[in-house]
C-alpha cells in the first residue's frame, strides 16, 4: 500500500527526516510515536502528499500503486482528494456549515453529485451514531462528536488510506477511547489503511505495528 524509501526533509540547515524507509500493507493500522521534534508530523505530511520531501538518490514514494514523485500538482491534488483521508487533532470543521455539509466537502471537490454525496454522508453518520446530528453546526456538537464528524469527512470518498495526526489529543479520556475503538471498527467495515501519529500510548499499542521515531529516523 505505502512504500517510502530514503525520505529526507530539510528546513534550512535542519535535517528533519534522515532517510526514512517505510512499508505499510493494505488494511494495516500503524502507529508512529516519538518525542516532540522527532519528525513524526513531517513524515505524515509527506506521506499524505501535503508536503514535498527533498529528493535524494534512490528516494521514492508509492501509495496504492501510484508513483507520487511522477505526479504534477493537478494530478497529485486529484489523487489526494480521492485516495487519502485526513484526521487532525483539531477537527478543522468549518463552523458556518452543518455536520452534513462538512462531511460532503471532499465529495463536492471530487464533483460527486449532491444527492449521491449526501446519501453517502448519511450512511456514515448512521454508522457513527450521529444521524440525528446531521443538521447541527460544529458549535452545537461535543468535542467527541466533532471529531467523529471529521472522521466521516475523511471517509466520504472511500480513500485507500487515512492519515491521522494526534486524532485524540484534544479529547477527554472517554471520547479518546471511543475514537480509538472506532478506527478498528472502520478497518473491519471499510478495509482502510490507517497511519496514526500519536503521543497516546494506549492507542499506539493497539495498532498492528508501532514505529518509533528518534531524531528523524525510524528505529
Amino acid at each position: 500500500m505505502i512504500y517510502a524509501n530514503n525520505i529526507h526533509k530539510y528546513y534550512g540547515k535542519l535535517h528533519v527526516l534522515k532517510g526514512v524507509n517505510l512499508h505499510i500493507a493494505k488494511s494495516e493500522i500503524v502507529s508512529i510515536v516519538g518525542a516532540s521534534g522527532a519528525g513524526k508530523t513531517t513524515l505524515l505530511q509527506i506521506l499524505g502528499t501535503l508536503d514535498q520531501p527533498d529528493k535524494q538518490p534512490n528516494s521514492s514514494l508509492e501509495i496504492n500503486g501510484i508513483d507520487i514523485y511522477s505526479q504534477n500538482s493537478k494530478t497529485l491534488s486529484k489523487f489526494r482528494n480521492e485516495q487519502i483521508g485526513f484526521i487532525f487533532q483539531f477537527h478543522q470543521l468549518l463552523p458556518e456549515f452543518t455536520a452534513l455539509e462538512n462531511i460532503c466537502i471532499p465529495a463536492f471537490i471530487k464533483k460527486t453529485p449532491k444527492a449521491e454525496a449526501e446519501k453517502r454522508a448519511f450512511e456514515l453518520l448512521d454508522f457513527l451514531g450521529l444521524k440525528e446530528r446531521a443538521h447541527h453546526k460544529p458549535g452545537e456538537l461535543s468535542g467527541g462528536e466533532q471529531q467523529r464528524i471529521a472522521v466521516a469527512r475523511s471517509l466520504i470518498n472511500n480513500p485507500a488510506v487515512i492519515f491521522a495526526d494526534e486524532p485524540s489529543g484534544n479529547l477527554d479520556s472517554e471520547s479518546a477511547e471511543n475514537l480509538h475503538k472506532l478506527f478498528f471498527k472502520l478497518r473491519e467495515e471499510f478495509h482502510q489503511t490507517f497511519v496514526i501519529v500519536t503521543h497516546n500510548e494506549e492507542l499506539a499499542d493497539m495498532a498492528d505495528r508501532k514505529l518509533t521515531m528518534v531524531d528523524g529516523e525510524i528505529v
